[in-house]
């Protein structure tokens, strides 16, 4: 089950929508003004990780001493 984001090109909201198997995409509709035309957004979803610090540290770890 899906989360993708739209945005409503009458008031220029950005939302997420979590998609279920019993809904139709003509039900869906804007939250803030209620438009029934939406646009699908191209979306990156986002993954944890480390930042560039804790790599450094983690490589800087096993540097032999000399």
């Amino acid at each position: 089950m899906p989360v993708y984001e739209y945005r409503c090109p009458k008031c220029g909201r950005v939302f997420e929508h979590f998609w279920r198997g019993f809904e139709r995409r003509e039900e869906l509709r804007c939250p803030d003004c209620g438009a029934d035309k939406v646009e699908k957004v191209f979306s990156v979803f986002g993954t944890g990780g480390g930042s560039t610090a804790s790599y450094s540290s983690s490589s800087a770890s096993c540097a032999p001493s000399g």
